[in-house]
Parts: C-alpha cells; structure tokens; sequence
C-alpha cells in the first residue's frame, strides 16, 4: 500500500509539468531553423543617355546554419534580380518565294523583361530539376507560359529555346555561376550585372537558400530602376504624347536628311 501511495504522488506532481515540456521541442525546432535576410548597395538606379551598365551588390547574412555543413559547402545561395513582367512574342521567320518572312509566332505571358543571377555555384548543380522549376530559378527554369494555342509540345519548346536564346544574346538575360561568395561564415555578397539596356521600371529581387539541395528560405525586396535627363524627357513624350511625338520625329528626320543634302551637295 505505501508504494502505490508514493507512486501515485509521484504521477501526480509530474502530470502539472508535462504540457509546458511538450511545448519545448516545437520552440526549439523553429528557433533553430535556417533563414537569410538581404540587403541592396542602393534602392534606385538612374539610367543617363550615357549609361552603359552597372554592377548592383547584394549583401546577406544566414541564420541559424550548421557550421560543419557550411565548411563542406552544403549550403548555396542563389540570388536574381528580375525585371518587370510583360508579355512577349516570339516570331519564326520562313522563305516565301525568295523572301524571307514572318510566318509563325507564339506569346507568353507575363515574363521578366530582364533577368539577372547569381549563385555560389551552377544553378542545375544546386537542386533538381523539378524543384528549380517550380521555383522558377535560372534562366533555364523561368516558367514561360503561352497564351492562346500554340501547336504542339516540339513548337512549344522551340519557341521557348528561341526567346531564352534572344533574350541572352541581347545582354538581357544573363547568369554569373561564380556570383555569390561567402565573406564570413554567416555573411555572403552577390554580385549582378545590370545591362546597358535593362527597362526601367519596378524590379524584385529575390535571394533563395539551399542546404543539401533541399530548400530552406527566401527574401525578396524592390529596386526601382528610373530614366533621367534627356533620357527621361523623350520617354515621357513617347509615352504621353505618342502622336506629337510621332510627328516631331518624322519632321527632325525631315529637317536632318535636307540639312545633310546642302552640305554634302556637289556643285
């Protein structure tokens, strides 16, 4: 009888103290769990007549990350700075009688008009496949999605290796696999390359952390990239007034090809 007693009290002082033990692993794992945070050199590019390309530096520090893992390079970042979102046609041209014309096209819809990355490594060693698409990261990956119908699935991948390839070629899609570097153990810089002909506009940039292939976290933040100067004024005049716009330019083109005639005219 004295030992169920003094098993019984023991069960009854212990059964206070279990709900707040249960509650203290869960604190524990979201405690421990890895994020990033990020940060730009500027909030606002200004584009001149004169401007020919720039560098954006994107600075980041980790949270929580296991310290043997990040030795080894298990941890990998990948940041990219995407433009805005409008939709694109892309165009196939085919001979008719000798001449060469635009005979197939296909649009997509609401894609990035530039595109920049960054990463510790190349972006299809980071992860699967799978998982880069459903993210949407590299330029690989970038959902493109068509509007309207579009033939079959062989015209479809064509035409999506077509625009990433002009995208590339014009300077506007663009990848640094070496682009990310750790400077301490918790703090990385990104380094990407702004084009000569990047659009003006609201741009995003996201930062996206891996651990082992498996995805931990994401941050993203605004950047507004403005035209200034003579560039500003004759942007604001195409787009606010496109007919007095449109008339002034065929008149300077006008006055340019007369004012050309006289001077190099031969007597």
């Amino acid at each position: 009888m004295r030992a169920l007693f003094l098993a019984a009290l023991l069960l009854g002082a212990t059964l206070p103290a279990m709900p707040s033990l249960a509650q203290i692993p869960f604190l524990a794992a979201d405690s421990t769990k890895e994020s990033l945070d990020i940060g730009t050199s500027t909030s606002e590019i200004a584009i001149t007549s004169d401007f020919r390309g720039a560098d954006l530096t994107v600075f980041g520090s980790l949270s929580n990350t296991d310290s043997l893992l990040l030795a080894i390079g298990q941890y990998d970042v990948v940041v990219t700075l995407e433009g805005p979102r409008t939709d694109a046609t892309v165009r196939r041209k085919e001979r008719l009688f000798g001449i060469w014309v635009n005979r197939l096209s296909m649009s997509f819809e609401r894609v990035p008009e530039s595109y920049s990355l960054a990463a510790t490594r190349p972006v299809a060693n980071i992860s699967t496949p799978q998982l880069l698409a459903e993210l949407g990261v590299g330029i690989d990956f970038l959902p493109l999605t068509p509007t309207g119908y579009f033939g079959n699935a062989v015209s479809l991948v064509d035409f999506r290796g077509a625009y990433r390839r002009l995208q590339q070629t014009h300077g506007l899609y663009q990848h640094d696999t070496n682009g990310v570097r750790f400077v301490s153990s918790s703090l990385f810089k990104a380094t990407l390359r702004l084009p000569a002909s990047i659009p003006d506009g609201v741009h995003v940039v996201h930062a996206y952390l891996f651990k082992s292939g498996e995805f931990i976290a994401e941050r993203e933040m605004r950047l507004r990239v403005v035209k200034t100067g003579l560039e500003q004024t004759i942007s604001q005049a195409a787009h606010q007034n496109p007919v007095i716009y449109g008339m002034f330019s065929v008149m300077l083109a006008l006055i340019t090809g007369w004012g050309a005639s006289l001077i190099f005219r031969k007597d």
